[in-house]
């Protein structure tokens, strides 16, 4: 039998991943519900945790899928869902200290709008992923750009944010066994057409994620699909339940495992015990 260490290194605990940008209208609450829903189909624990105390859009979307379980007398992977957007950011860390117990992921959707909660969110963040949509409005939020070349002129106040959080991050990595922050921009609402606009900003993006350190990724086309499956709580994933699927819904289902496959996330340790998570009802989890 191998020798065990005196004292093992303690547990990091789950993988937060961090849905955050300070602008609304991105995708970020459905890339966030299809990324839960993807995890716990590879068996994963997942906790999620949504910030925008106002829309809980995440929230109801996981409510909305447990209704269609317990309608359809079916059971679906899934996640526990929390609302937290009233409180400090200590009160914040302790509610995930209790719903995180026993979890492989942690994973927060943000309000679209400057948030001190969200910003600490995002700071703690194992991954971060920022979604925007393929403008240079969008991109104005972590960069500005030179309005007759389009070369990026300086950071944004979020990136800079993000940037200082990470250097922060970097020194408590070996002393307080921290992950290093993997920071993901994911683009969403891609335009077909390669027009002169989408050419600057992947160049612009380019030179950004060079000066920042963020990685590039596509994420979720705009479909009508998206819209219609919210009241259900289904996601592309669930097949035996969406009934016959066009060839744009196929498509849109590999750019979501395109996109799982970009996060590069661990393999879950802690097994769910059966597909049929069950959400937290609302009365618990406010």
């Amino acid at each position: 039998m191998a020798n065990r260490p005196a004292n093992p290194s303690p547990s990091p605990g789950p993988h937060r991943i961090v849905f955050a940008n300070e602008k609304g209208g991105t995708g970020k609450s459905t890339t966030a519900v299809h990324v839960a829903v993807a995890l716990a189909y590879r068996g994963a624990k997942v906790a999620t945790i949504d910030l925008d105390h106002r829309q809980r859009t995440l929230f109801r979307y996981l409510e909305n899928r447990v209704e269609t379980e317990q309608r359809r007398r079916i059971a679906l992977p899934g996640a526990s869902a929390a609302v937290f957007g009233e409180g400090s950011a200590e009160e914040l860390e302790e509610r995930v200290a209790e719903i995180g117990e026993g979890m492989d992921f942690v994973l927060f959707d943000t309000p679209g709008r400057d948030d001190p909660l969200a910003r600490h969110a995002a700071a703690q963040a194992d991954t971060l992923v920022t979604p925007m949509n393929d403008s240079f409005v969008d991109f104005d939020l972590i960069g500005q750009v030179d309005a007759e070349s389009f070369k990026v002129r300086r950071l944004s106040f979020y990136a800079e944010l993000i940037w200082d959080a990470r250097k922060t991050r970097a020194m408590k990595q070996i002393k307080e066994q921290r992950r290093e922050m993997d920071w993901l921009v994911v683009r969403n609402r891609v335009q077909k057409v390669d027009a002169k606009n989408q050419r600057r900003i992947d160049q612009a993006l380019a030179e950004l994620s060079k000066r920042v350190g963020f990685r590039v990724a596509h994420g979720l086309s705009e479909r009508v699909i998206y819209r219609e499956l919210f009241p259900s709580g289904l996601t592309l994933l669930d097949k035996g339940q969406l009934g016959e699927l066009g060839t744009s819904h196929l498509v849109a289902r590999q750019e979501l495992r395109a996109l799982i496959a970009a996060l590069n996330l661990p393999e879950p340790c802690n097994t769910a015990d059966n597909a049929g998570e069950r959400v937290v009802p609302a009365s618990e989890a406010a």
